[in-house]
């Protein structure tokens, strides 16, 4: 069986910072890896600016309250888990992701994790270094093969390091610099392509 790698945000759930921004009418929060390729730099100014504008996590917990997985993913996932082993791994953060996975079945999340003091979010913690790579490196290690999915500049060194790569609703930009992946703009264009990968 196959392993299906999912990125989250922008695949399964909306961006979760950017309801945020709609929620404090901050623009900076609404900046995503689609615009900040550099996943340190985007956090540093995401932290700079919850500091900013005091920005409690009590606040992003209730924005996240509101917020509901895309339309389709829940069965999109359903489908998937009927034919491959289905890994998210993601650059969100296990405090912000949790009310969602009860949500989709509970899948297997690979994630990060949060420093909080005091009702404010004041650090973040990787896993490792370029996580999503060395998550398909070790899905290899295993002898499986290994299919990935994900929107945005933080997915292609996973693209890369899989077996196959899918963009999912990827902005022009992305796609327009790494055309060697398919591109699908819904889940049933997703499926299709997912089922081209499993039988060649």
């Amino acid at each position: 069986m196959d392993v299906l790698c999912l990125d989250l945000e922008g695949v399964l759930i909306p961006e979760i910072w950017q309801g945020v921004a709609a929620r404090t009418q901050v623009e900076a929060l609404n900046k995503t890896t689609r615009d900040i390729p550099v996943y340190d730099e985007l956090m540093r100014l995401r932290l700079d600016t919850l500091e900013e504008h005091q920005i409690s996590m009590s606040l992003i917990e209730d924005v996240i309250s509101t917020l509901e997985p895309l339309q389709g993913a829940a069965e999109f996932l359903d489908w998937a888990r009927e034919r491959f082993q289905v890994a998210i791994i993601s650059d969100t953060f296990y405090q912000f992701a949790k009310p969602f996975m009860a949500k989709l079945g509970n899948p297997m999340l690979l994630c990060h994790k949060l420093e909080i003091v005091d009702d404010r979010i004041v650090d973040y913690h990787i896993r490792q270094p370029d996580p999503k790579r060395c998550s398909i490196q070790a899905f290899h290690a295993l002898k499986y093969r290994v299919i990935a999915a994900g929107d945005s500049y933080n997915d292609v060194s996973m693209l890369e390091e899989a077996d196959a790569g899918i963009f999912f609703c990827a902005p022009e930009n992305v796609r327009a610099e790494f055309p060697q992946y398919p591109a699908a703009e819904d889940y049933a264009q997703l499926q299709t392509l997912l089922e081209s990968v499993k039988s060649s």
